[in-house]
């Protein structure tokens, strides 16, 4: 007897992760190693930090709230019950990685580190090929029209 294929998107790695490693490896070689300032005033990194964190904030929190309310696991590595397209979702496709993206942007900003900016390209080309094309197959297989409907209304990312 075959057994059952897994419902599940197979991304590479926990998308938080794929975001603190580098953020994480871009402050050590910062710190540790080379610094490489962005040679902006410090005051206006930490404002403009700030503003993009709670950008951030707006669309991770409102996110998961609406997975919550969906009854579906927000978890991108489980198996997801539902398409969830209220809230933020209603605007981008993915407002939780759009979120850590910011937050890695803001990070590299208010510590003042090139470091940081500079692994966000690799991350974000992780991201697309590793989960985010990943889990489109997977809702496409699993939810069919209803996701198609849903991807030719929502932009992936803004």
């Amino acid at each position: 007897m075959a057994e059952k294929e897994a419902d599940i998107p197979g991304v590479v790695a926990p998308p938080v992760l794929i975001y603190l490693v580098p953020m994480g490896a871009g402050f050590c070689l910062d710190f540790f190693l080379i610094p490489l300032s962005t040679g902006l005033p410090g005051l206006l990194l930490s404002i403009v930090g700030a503003v993009l964190i709670l950008l951030a904030l707006v669309l991770i929190f409102p996110a998961l709230f609406d997975f919550r309310r969906a009854g579906t696991d927000s978890r991108p590595w489980k198996e997801t019950s539902a398409i969830v397209a209220t809230g933020p979702y209603r605007i981008t496709r993915n407002p939780m990685y759009l979120g850590f993206t910011l937050i890695m942007l803001a990070a590299g900003l208010m510590l003042d580190t090139l470091w940081i900016l500079m692994l966000l390209p690799p991350v974000l080309l992780v991201m697309r090929q590793g989960v985010i094309l990943r889990e489109e197959r997977y809702l496409e297989h699993k939810f069919g029209q209803a996701y198609l409907d849903y991807k030719s209304r929502v932009r992936r990312w803004l």
